[in-house]
């Protein structure tokens, strides 16, 4: 996939639908964390950018089951060639830290990327070196279908679990509960325009998400451009986002927020 699908060089410019009472704001290429000491660490290349007339259009998901949007989407983010996702998470990672930096959050919970997810290790480096507590999610021993969050740092043992995805080692002195974190950044696999989210399935962050209060933490998806799609079929259980990042856009739910 090239990297001539994504749109940069305008200045911020909100688009408000006010139908949906959602704000999109696209970043310009100039776009900088708040704090110039942290966001020297995620350098941003700013020669592969284009147009945002020329981007593509979002995937049209009418008519299409959960499974086959999921599985479309995994193709399209597993698509992207290994330079672009490196550059791509480089970028994403500078908004979201502006994202982190706007609402002064000293604990956020973050995830390894896998099957093609925006990768966070750059962003994480440069949180460890400005005392930010990074959190990453395990699988509760104990309560099928849900997460447990674990104090991340150079020094944590990682294991492998069912899924083979990598996760911090269960020790009850590094945990914290979902209301002492100040952001959580979910993964997903696909997301519209209000903010609804796709998960793999099994549903961790969506019982995550169900105890969030008054937006506290704040949750904030992450994702490539391509996963955002133009329809998702909701089950009861789906918890919307109030804010999503992506490379190129910041997605505000106005009527979540």
């Amino acid at each position: 996939m090239s990297m001539t699908r994504f749109m940069t060089n305008s200045d911020e410019q909100p688009l408000t639908q006010a139908a949906i009472q959602t704000s999109i704001t696209y970043f310009s290429s100039s776009s900088t964390a708040t704090d110039p000491a942290v966001s020297h660490q995620i350098m941003l290349e700013t020669d592969s950018f284009t147009d945002p007339s020329l981007s593509e259009p979002i995937f049209d998901s009418n008519d299409m089951s959960r499974d086959n949007i999921r599985r479309h989407i995994r193709q399209q983010r597993n698509g992207i060639s290994a330079a672009d996702q490196n550059q791509l998470a480089l970028i994403a990672s500078r908004h979201l830290l502006a994202e982190i930096q706007r609402i002064s959050a000293k604990r956020v919970a973050l995830y390894l990327g896998f099957d093609g997810e925006l990768a966070t290790g750059k962003l994480i480096e440069a949180l460890w070196k400005h005392d930010v507590e990074v959190y990453l999610p395990r699988l509760h021993p104990f309560a099928k279908g849900h997460l447990l969050f674990m104090r991340y740092t150079p020094d944590t043992q990682m294991i492998n679990n069912r899924y083979d995805i990598a996760e911090p080692k269960l020790d009850i002195r590094h945990m914290v509960t979902v209301n002492q974190l100040d952001m959580i950044v979910t993964p997903l696999v696909a997301f519209d325009d209000q903010g609804n989210r796709m998960g793999m399935g099994g549903g961790f962050y969506d019982r995550t998400l169900a105890q969030v209060t008054d937006n506290k933490p704040l949750a904030v998806g992450y994702a490539h451009d391509c996963q955002q799609v133009s329809f998702l079929p909701i089950e009861y259980w789906d918890v919307p986002l109030p804010v999503i990042i992506t490379p190129t856009r910041r997605i505000f739910s106005a009527h979540l927020g």
